[in-house]
């Protein structure tokens, strides 16, 4: 069955496409924008149909804000991007994918829109500015009904030092898109130009500034007194209430008539917890496609489920990224790793709850402080109109609420005005209630409980009634104000604080988790296979902070943690004068981004890191940066580049691991192809990339190169670890498509199979077994024996090829070695075998073995050994202790040169 079909049997699994919808089963993102347009993508399409890819994966297409180089600055609905090429250039695009069966999945950003330089290229936003509540785009934005008008934070100075210095100017220009207005006033303020209000562009300059329907005010007022929403803290992406009907349909015309012409399949949404209503977004966006396949940028937080009343067939893949990466992070080495953490930067094992309350106190306290003074000014004024709360002050109210913000664990509870708060929403709230009361005066607890239930939207008063629209808001916003603090305070603060192992630091990770088992990721992943069997994974996306190459290669350093630690305890004394977190962060960062070559572009790493250490908020910061100090942090950088022997030490380490995180990465990599859903690809990372953060991650890929590499595995056999993962992802992507069902759909089930070793992680997919991955992991805990000779894996009866090897093996009990042969992992296709109804029942027993919570392997790491055909590196052998890694030699370079030489501070004195 096709991908195009594959989701109209009817089935009893949910969260599947409508019949006759598109399924994807692979998708490839690409990155549009200045270096890659529609056409440009078109000229793609050869090399992507050879990969194996089924769908082409789209960054946002609608008109965005001049030099957007990532389309999420959205400023006309009505538009396909010019820089991209058009409508016309779309659609050519579009058809030219059909014609070869490819699908088209476009990213939505239904939350905000961008606020542009000249703010006229949003032609919405410019007319609500100029017209005010008689703008027919009032209803879109936060603001156009406030006595101020929506606050335009720009300047570079308070209003009155602006106006005494006559730096805001009345002229009158024509406005582009609007020739027809002819010339109309405006105020500039250097790049800036604001609509003016008819009738007030003949009044003083200060009473004409005063009178608009928006506010100039100094840049840092927007802390304390923005009156719209936002996208997190960034000031030039502006919410839209999406949530109304009518705005709904404006901002999604076009999509859904290119939709409904057949150019458009699917969409991916971009972060809908930023909605009012996410759940009522999805069930309007999925009855106005009539059940089209609909992927959401949902970030759970570690066992949080995807809401089941959202009509959408999964996340993006964050969730299943994240547990793949805990495959391969040894546990043994959480204690030296914590030591090293302790050591360079004081934070301790196990805290890294504290490290978030304290990472989302600051947010709450600064960049997000005027979001928390909102909902706790609308809490307050439902208060003092009703009797019965009104002894509930302004204070006690915004410390609950401040309180109870902090500790909320995820993005948000999911509580609709007018419905039953859901019983898992209820105790979400009341947990972090007494989390929050813990950091209390008791005096305060009784506003607490007032506090709760308004958010719960439970009766509590005696103006429930008459105050529905003020209460059903509070509802609305305080959800709304848990997920920006959680997104700024976890991920882009905490998550850049804590040092410990980086690579577990992900977007929607979980770095609290140190490591799973096979026995773990099997129930995870045989429930979503249940549930949600069209759901997507990723391994790199345009938001993650390090590519799975990176992760992988910082990821197994836990594998090799006396080592690492014995190495970072020499270097330490190098860094004198950089902060600790932004060391230990850079160390791994270092390592994680070598390449055959040697280390990353010091260019690249600088920006990394200059990043990193504003996103950390700990010596500088994107609002309080310390020149002085970042200086200081780039001569750094450059001293450790200008440094043979530092880099000679990062070389050995690079051969020194090359074995384990060959496994990794080729591990890594087949199991988020097979596992679960739609695999998606990010463009390029068929091999290997060592991407950081954006705009890293987001750079123009190497279309020419990638098809050249393709080329040449078409004569021969990969030669590098970067042409293995290619071969690996091109054969994976060629077998689903060729076997769909066992992927996505209602055939499409995940089946643990049986194996004697944990090191190996082993599965079946479909209902009637048809493709069956074997993934080892953890390497160097099982170098110190004889290896994978010993141990076996059960296949489901049939003949099996191994589309890596091109060797085929019977069902049954079967050694690993012979299995995988020269790479760390097998992906095996049936090519002949039982009926369906015998291979099924094979197959459910030996899932009900797992549900009962049997284990389905019988040896936990380090009892065990691995091996397989060696790649071009030799691995070491695990030393006993520390003690040992430091003097055995393991580390050439390191052991005899670097460890031999006087510290850095006794070579050259240090300001």
């Amino acid at each position: 069955m096709s991908q195009t079909t594959a989701a109209s049997v009817a089935s009893p699994r949910p969260h599947l496409p409508s019949s006759g919808r598109r399924t994807p089963v692979s998708t490839y993102r690409l990155q549009l924008g200045p270096d890659l347009s529609f056409d440009d993508a078109a000229a793609q399409l050869d090399y992507l149909e050879g990969l194996g890819v089924t769908d082409l994966y789209l960054s946002p297409i609608l008109q965005a804000a001049p030099g957007s180089t990532h389309g999420y600055d959205v400023v006309d609905h009505s538009r396909i991007s010019a820089e991209m090429g058009g409508r016309e250039g779309f659609e050519r695009l579009a058809t030219a994918a059909h014609a070869r069966d490819m699908g088209i999945i476009v990213d939505v950003v239904p939350n905000h829109m961008g606020v542009p330089t000249p703010i006229h290229h949003n032609k919405a936003l410019w007319s609500v500015l100029k017209d005010g509540p008689s703008s027919p785009y009032a209803a879109w934005f936060d603001g156009a009904d406030d006595g101020d008008g929506i606050l335009m934070p720009v300047l570079g100075a308070r209003i009155g030092t602006v106006l005494a210095d006559d730096e805001i100017t009345l002229e009158r220009r024509v406005i582009p898109g609007q020739e027809e207005e002819g010339e109309q006033p405006v105020l500039v303020y250097y790049d800036h130009v604001f609509p003016v209000r008819a009738g007030t562009e003949h009044l003083p300059m200060h009473l004409c500034v005063k009178e608009q329907y928006y506010r100039l005010a100094y840049w840092k007022v927007a802390a304390e007194e923005l009156n719209f929403r936002r996208f997190f803290d960034v000031d030039t992406l502006v919410a839209v209430r999406v949530e109304d009907a009518a705005v709904f349909d404006a901002t999604h015309a076009l999509l859904l008539d290119l939709f409904h012409a057949g150019h458009i399949d699917a969409f991916r949404i971009d972060h809908p917890d930023g909605l009012a209503d996410p759940r009522g977004y999805m069930r309007r966006l999925s009855r106005a496609t009539g059940g089209a396949w609909i992927a959401a940028e949902k970030i759970l937080e570690g066992d949080e489920q995807m809401p089941d009343d959202w009509p959408v067939a999964g996340t993006t893949g964050y969730d299943t990224s994240w547990r793949i990466a805990a495959l391969q992070c040894d546990p043994n080495g959480y204690g030296d790793l914590g030591t090293v953490a302790h050591l360079i930067t004081g934070d301790i094992p196990g805290t890294l709850p504290e490290v978030i309350d304290a990472a989302k106190r600051e947010i709450v306290t600064t960049s997000l402080l005027a979001e928390v003074h909102r909902i706790a000014t609308l809490a307050h004024a439902i208060c003092r109109d009703d009797i019965m709360l009104r002894d509930h002050t302004f204070g006690w109210i915004r410390a609950c609420l401040t309180e109870l913000v902090i500790a909320f664990d995820r993005y948000r509870a999911y509580v609709v005005p007018g419905e039953p708060a859901p019983a898992e929403s209820v105790e979400l709230v009341r947990h972090a209630a007494e989390r929050a009361n813990e950091k209390l005066d008791g005096e305060l607890h009784d506003t607490m409980e007032v506090v709760v239930d308004l958010v719960l939207g439970r009766e509590v008063g005696s103006e429930g009634r008459t105050q529905r629209a003020q209460r059903d808001e509070l509802i609305v916003r305080f959800q709304q104000v848990c997920g920006a603090v959680t997104a700024k305070g976890v991920e882009d603060t905490a998550y850049y604080r804590w040092t410990q192992l980086v690579a577990l630091n992900e977007v929607g990770g979980s770095p609290g988790t140190w490591s799973l088992n096979p026995d773990e990721f099997h129930r995870w992943c045989s429930a979503m296979a249940s549930d949600w069997p069209a759901t997507m994974t990723c391994g790199t996306t345009h938001d993650t902070k390090r590519s799975e190459d990176v992760r992988s290669r910082i990821g197994v350093i836990a594998q090799y943690a006396p080592e690492w630690r014995a190495l970072v305890t020499k270097l330490h004394p190098y860094a004198e004068g950089v902060e600790g977190h932004t060391e230990n962060l850079f160390w791994q960062i270092l390592a994680g981004t070598w390449t055959p070559d040697g280390p990353i572009e010091r260019e690249r790493i600088e920006q990394y890191m200059l990043k990193a250490a504003r996103e950390q908020k700990i010596w500088t910061s994107w609002t309080a940066q310390d020149a002085d100090a970042e200086e200081r942090l780039l001569a750094f950088i450059r001293r450790v580049y200008d440094d043979g022997d530092l880099m000679g030490a990062f070389t050995d380490w690079y051969e020194f691991t090359a074995d384990a995180v060959r496994v990794s990465i080729l591990s890594r990599k087949a199991i988020q192809l097979t596992c679960l859903g739609v695999a998606d690809v990010y463009q390029s990372c068929e091999t290997l990339q060592n991407y950081l953060v954006d705009p890293d991650n987001r750079a123009a890929a190497d279309f020419v190169g990638l098809a050249d590499v393709a080329s040449y595995l078409d004569r021969r056999s990969p030669l590098t670890l970067a042409e293995e993962k290619f071969h690996v992802t091109r054969e994976v992507l060629r077998l689903r498509k060729r076997r769909p069902d066992a992927f996505v759909g209602p055939e499409a089930a995940y089946r643990p199979l049986p194996s004697s070793t944990g090191h190996a992680l082993c599965f079946a997919r479909g209902d009637n077994p048809q493709v069956v991955t074997v993934a080892s992991r953890l390497h160097r805990d099982l170098t110190r024996a004889e290896g994978f000779t010993a141990h076996s894996v059960l296949l489901p009866e049939g003949r099996w090829l191994n589309v890596l090897t091109n060797t085929e093996h019977d069902g049954g009990n079967v050694l690993i070695a012979e299995v995988l042969g020269r790479y760390p992992v097998a992906v095996l296709e049936k090519v002949d075998g039982p009926d369906s109804s015998e291979a099924r029942a094979q197959a459910e027993s030996l899932s009900d073995t797992l549900e009962d919570g049997r284990p389905i392997f019988r040896a936990e790491p380090g009892a065990g050994s691995l091996s397989w055909s060696k790649g071009p590196s030799d691995s070491g052998t695990r030393p006993a202790d520390e003690t040992e890694a430091e003097s055995t030699g393991l580390l050439t370079w390191l052991t005899k040169r670097f460890f031999d030489r006087p510290a850095a501070n006794e070579e050259e004195p240090r300001g």
